[in-house]
């Protein structure tokens, strides 16, 4: 059995790609999530030459572009084929004014005008669940993708946004099992803001591994009972103190160290298990 591979999505830091990658390496991970977004080191519109250049940065220290998160279009798909980028991840926000299936149909429109660039260049769209007005579901995210060879578009499981909504680790693996090309690893609960006496008010909070809705343990182990074999991704998004968003920059790195250091123990145990 192969040893998993870890990445982090980099959108903590906005800084130099150099100095991102020291600090990605130092960490011990295998690859990145990278931000294709504006205000990052590679933007929607410098896609084209920048992509390829960070993919070369980020490889002379051992690292791999595993995916991205950015636009979906002809543009942004060639860059990633040329830089050797397998997937681009979007999450599905629903459109209030259409409402959930024009929000749908809307989405695989894109989806089918894409195919030909996708298959052409080696690249597949990753839907990722996210809660909120977004599908939110493993259940949702495969009535959205179903029609689709996951060679063209996949799922992306991200268990902190199903645990949030109360979906349960085996039932969204086992509903997504044939079309997982990548899972994160991040943690959130909803956290009461009003007293038990007023209307019920709750803000979704983002920790590490020992406070999250559901199991680590446990999704890593339904994982490996799948056959799951794809990259293991560590999103970095922890709920700043007093309110004030997610920390960012380098602010992160304590709690994204625990975190990286209980998720190599969990796989170790697989690894071990396997010899």
């Amino acid at each position: 059995m192969s040893e998993p591979i870890l990445t982090v999505f980099t959108k903590p830091w906005t800084g130099p790609l150099p100095e991102l990658a020291d600090t990605v390496a130092g960490l011990g991970l295998q690859g990145v999530e990278l931000p294709v977004r504006p205000g990052y080191q590679v933007t929607p519109e410098t896609a084209a030459a920048g992509l390829p250049a960070a993919a070369r940065t980020l490889a002379a220290r051992g690292l791999q572009i595993r995916s991205i998160a950015g636009p979906i279009d002809e543009a942004t798909v060639a860059a990633c084929g040329e830089a050797g980028v397998p997937m681009i991840r979007i999450c599905v926000a629903v459109d209030p004014a259409v409402g959930f299936r024009a929000t749908v149909d809307r989405y695989r429109r894109q989806f089918d005008a894409l195919l030909p660039a996708l298959e052409r260049h080696g690249v597949a769209i990753g839907i990722q669940n996210h809660s909120g007005a977004q599908i939110g579901s493993a259940a949702g995210v495969l009535y959205l993708i179903e029609r689709y060879d996951p060679k063209h578009v996949c799922a992306v499981l991200d268990m902190a946004h199903c645990g949030v909504a109360g979906e349960p680790v085996e039932l969204a693996v086992d509903i997504l099992s044939d079309r997982l090309r990548l899972v994160n690893f991040k943690s959130a609960y909803q956290r009461r803001l009003t007293a038990p006496e007023d209307d019920a008010v709750y803000k979704v909070h983002w920790t590490t591994h020992q406070h999250a809705a559901y199991s680590w343990r446990g999704f890593v182990q339904a994982l490996r009972e799948a056959g799951y074999d794809g990259a293991y991704c560590l999103p970095a998004e922890y709920s700043h103190p007093r309110g004030q968003g997610q920390r960012m920059g380098d602010e992160v790195l304590p709690f994204l160290r625990g975190d990286i250091g209980y998720l190599k123990g969990l796989l170790g145990e697989g690894l071990g298990a396997m010899e």
